[in-house]
């Protein structure tokens, strides 16, 4: 009678598992060695521009001097947090860049999926591409474009956006160098620029639904506002848990070029968020260390947030990203 210590072990002469596993390897390798070829740039750019900056960021724990270079400058441990976290800018720097986060996070994302749920119901498929590529237009635009128009679009006197929100708000104030009015224009910018573009994801997403559901639907009576709060919404609930966990990642990530852009002399203490913050200190203040101490602050507050989110995504039965 066979075992199963008999059925487990190696022939005579059999190769190692490691070398095994090796041969494997390089089989895989060379049979999809186009798919590979593909990979390569994406792999240089991680490489080069993620993974290899990592060795720089020791300054953050160093009082870095560009003359002794990064392994003879002096080690001063935490210093540069302390120092961060105890400056009286801290909490106005961290209240700005939440409030910013917060309307990316609350408004620009739900409304991405409101966007992609109304283009999916567009039957007419000529004025869905249309309406589509009309709102994937603004995000090939760079910041410096965006600002520009927004300048051109609210600039005092014969700015037809200022004329519209004078008349509307009954005011005659500067919005663009107006406290109150930075985080409105910011909101408006973001979600002029990548909703649309957000919506590719969610459109594929909602392409992968099963059509039978809807028929079945149909022919028990479902209003088109019940299938899509019972079938469409549900069927693309994994998609939006995974982008959710990644888009809280990136709430301290406020977005430096846009922010730099839209503020002045007179805006700046609701501007100030941690993205221009390290560029005042670290390139024109010279501080490299503190710089850095405050942007690794901000990767590991991140990587945080990825962790809890993602744990409480499956406390919620809901797929996480690993």
């Amino acid at each position: 009678m066979t075992t199963a210590l008999q059925v487990d072990r190696e022939p005579p002469g059999a190769p190692p598992p490691v070398r095994r596993r090796r041969r494997r390897l390089w089989t895989d390798v060379v049979r999809y060695r186009w798919l590979f070829f593909l990979m390569l740039p994406g792999i240089v750019y991680f490489v080069l521009f993620r993974f290899w900056p990592m060795y720089g960021a020791r300054i953050a724990f160093k009082n870095y001097i560009p003359f002794l270079g990064v392994d003879g400058s002096e080690w001063v441990g935490f210093a540069h947090f302390q120092e961060f976290l105890t400056n009286p800018d801290f909490p106005r720097l961290l209240t700005n860049t939440m409030i910013v986060a917060a309307l990316s996070l609350f408004i620009a994302f739900p409304l991405t999926i409101v966007l992609a749920l109304l283009l999916n119901e567009l039957r007419l498929q000529i004025l869905k591409r249309t309406v589509q590529t009309l709102v994937y237009i603004p995000h090939f635009l760079s910041w410096t474009v965006v600002v520009s128009i927004t300048a051109l679009m609210f600039s005092i006197g014969d700015g037809p956006l200022w004329t519209f929100f004078s008349w509307l708000f009954d005011t005659d104030a500067n919005m663009l160098a107006s406290r109150d009015w930075f985080r409105p224009l910011i909101l408006m910018q973001m979600v002029w620029k990548d909703t649309g573009w957000g919506t590719i994801i969610f459109l594929a997403a909602l392409a992968g639904v099963d059509q039978e559901q809807y028929e079945a639907a149909i022919i028990d009576g479902a209003g088109r506002w019940q299938r899509v709060w019972n079938i469409t919404i549900p069927s693309i609930m994994p998609t939006i848990v995974v982008l959710l966990i990644l888009q809280t990642g990136q709430i301290l990530n406020t977005g430096f070029e846009q922010i730099y852009l839209m503020s002045n002399s007179l805006n700046r203490s609701v501007a100030d968020v941690f993205d221009t913050y390290v560029y005042f200190a670290g390139i024109q203040q010279g501080a490299y260390s503190y710089a850095t101490a405050v942007g690794l602050f901000k990767a590991i507050i991140g990587l945080v947030l990825i962790f809890g989110t993602n744990w409480l995504a499956k406390r919620f039965n809901q797929q996480g990203i690993f």
